[in-house]
């Protein structure tokens, strides 16, 4: 079962340190990190999506609790949030296989962000799902770099 947490901590030196390190010590495989500025200037806001049951997550719920500069933290399900993936993806774009690129990019609502004769790189923001099915369809056409910023998650209405 995967879990989302979003953990706001004070915008400290080392803090994404000791708040990544508790996850290793406790045998985590840590699938996504994104860590920017919350809507306080001195807080940062860490999401963190994670593979584990439900009694170890509240074990290193606590854990994190414990550490000094860690705020809040919020196990966000995906019924009670919205979840986002930025993905840049540069692909091969000579003749026919521009054409294919565009079509994909219009499918999928993705921006173009930079062209060239050889290349067409875009922007792609949605669900990892999203994510992951435009690659799919990408990867035949020549992808010659992939950056991903990794989920982030905020819940809906009042929280």
């Amino acid at each position: 079962m995967k879990h989302t947490l979003s953990i706001l901590v004070e915008d400290k030196p080392g803090v994404l340190t000791r708040v990544a390190g508790l996850f290793a010590r406790r045998g985590f495989n840590i699938e996504s990190l994104a860590v920017g500025t919350s809507e306080d200037p001195t807080l940062s806001r860490i999401t963190i999506t994670i593979d584990g049951e439900a009694q170890p997550v509240d074990q290193v719920t606590k854990q994190l609790h414990k550490l000094i500069n860690v705020i809040k933290i919020r196990d966000l399900e995906s019924k009670t949030s919205v979840h986002a993936e930025l993905l840049l993806v540069r692909v091969a774009g000579e003749g026919e296989k521009r054409t294919e690129v565009l079509q994909i990019a219009e499918i999928f609502k993705a921006k173009i962000v930079d062209v060239d004769r050889r290349h067409v790189t875009l922007r792609v923001v949605g669900t990892t799902d999203k994510v992951e099915a435009i690659l799919e369809l990408l990867k035949p056409l020549g992808i010659l770099e992939v950056v991903r910023t990794g989920t982030i998650a905020i819940g809906r209405g009042r929280g």
